[in-house]
C-alpha cells in the first residue's frame, strides 16, 4: 500500500512533464510556421517597395535585393511624365460609388433574405458572383455602345456594381443571421415599425458586418483591370490599366511598373490596416449564430 502511495506523485509529476513538453513543442511549431508563413506572404510585397526604390539594372542583380544605392526617379516618372494623379482620382471615383451604390442595394437585400429565410434566392445571387468577369465583357459592351454609355464612369460603375452586389448579400446574409431577432421583435412591441426596427437596431449592430463588405467590394472595385480595359475611355481609366503605360512593344519599364504598383497598393494596405479591426470582428460575427 505504501509503494503505491508513493509511486503516484512521481507519475504525476511525469505527466506534468510530458504535458509541459508537449504544450512547448507546439508553441514552438506554431511560432515556427506563422513566421513561415509571413515571410512567405510580405516577401513578395516587401521586394516590390525595395525595387520601386532601384535603378532598372539593380532590380535584375541578386546581388542587390537587399543592398542597393536608393533613387526617386522611379517615382518621378510615375507622378511626372506619366502623370498617374488622374488616375488615383478615377480609381477613387468608380470604386467609392460603386462600393455605396452596392451597400445602399446590398444591405436591404441581405436583410430580406436573411429574415424571410430566402436561401434559394441568395444561392442565385451568388452565381453573379461566380461568373467569370470575361464572360460578361461583350454583353456588357454592347449595352453601353446601345445606350451610348461607353468610355464615361457609368459603365464603369455598374459592372462593377454587378459583382459586388452578390459578395457585400452573401457576406451580410449570414452576418444578419447571427443578430438575434428577439431585439427586432421587441423594438416592434414597442411602437416601431420593421423598417424601423431594421434603421434602429439591426443596422447599427451590422456596423462590423457592413465594413467587412465594403472593404472587400472596394478592394475588389480598386483591382479590378479587364472591366477598366474595355469599358473605360482615355479620360476614366483607372490605375490597373494606366500601368500598361509602363509596358511597351520591345521594352518594359520595370523600375516605373514597381514603383506605379507599389503606389497603387498603398492606399489598400492603409485602408486594411485602419479597418482591420471592423474586418475581423464582421467575418468573425458572420460565422457564428446567437
Amino acid at each position: 500500500m505504501t509503494t503505491v502511495t508513493s509511486t503516484r506523485p512521481a507519475a504525476q509529476r511525469a505527466d506534468r512533464r510530458r504535458a509541459l513538453a508537449r504544450r512547448r513543442g507546439y508553441s514552438v511549431f506554431r511560432f515556427v510556421a506563422i513566421v513561415a508563413v509571413c515571410v512567405i506572404f510580405a516577401f513578395p510585397i516587401i521586394w516590390l517597395f525595395l525595387a520601386a526604390f532601384k535603378h532598372g539594372v539593380d532590380i535584375y542583380s541578386a546581388d542587390k535585393t537587399f543592398i542597393f544605392e536608393p533613387t526617386l526617379d522611379n517615382f518621378g516618372s510615375v507622378f511626372g511624365e506619366q502623370n498617374f494623379l488622374p488616375f488615383f482620382v478615377n480609381s477613387f471615383i468608380v470604386g467609392v460609388v460603386s462600393t455605396l451604390l452596392s451597400l445602399l442595394i446590398g444591405l436591404p437585400a441581405a436583410y430580406a433574405m436573411s429574415r424571410f429565410r430566402m436561401g434559394r434566392y441568395a444561392a442565385v445571387v451568388l452565381l453573379a458572383r461566380v461568373v467569370p468577369s470575361i464572360s460578361l465583357i461583350v454583353p456588357w459592351y454592347f449595352i453601353f455602345v446601345k445606350l451610348g454609355f461607353t468610355g464615361g464612369y457609368a459603365p464603369l460603375i455598374l459592372s462593377h456594381m454587378f459583382l459586388s452586389v452578390p459578395l457585400i448579400i452573401w457576406i451580410l446574409i449570414s452576418f444578419f443571421d447571427g443578430l438575434p431577432e428577439d431585439l427586432e421583435e421587441s423594438a416592434q412591441v414597442d411602437g416601431l415599425t420593421p423598417i424601423g426596427a431594421f434603421l434602429r437596431i439591426s443596422l447599427p449592430l451590422s456596423v462590423p458586418g457592413i465594413a467587412t463588405a465594403g472593404i472587400l467590394a472596394l478592394i475588389f472595385s480598386w483591382n479590378t483591370f479587364l472591366f477598366s480595359l474595355i469599358l473605360s475611355g482615355s479620360a476614366t481609366k483607372t490605375l490597373p490599366v494606366a500601368i500598361f503605360n509602363f509596358i511597351g512593344y520591345a521594352s518594359i519599364d520595370w523600375g516605373g511598373l514597381m514603383a506605379a504598383s507599389a503606389a497603387i497598393t498603398v492606399p489598400i494596405i492603409v485602408i486594411a490596416i485602419i479597418f482591420q479591426r471592423y474586418v475581423v470582428s464582421g467575418l468573425t460575427a458572420g460565422a457564428t449564430k446567437g
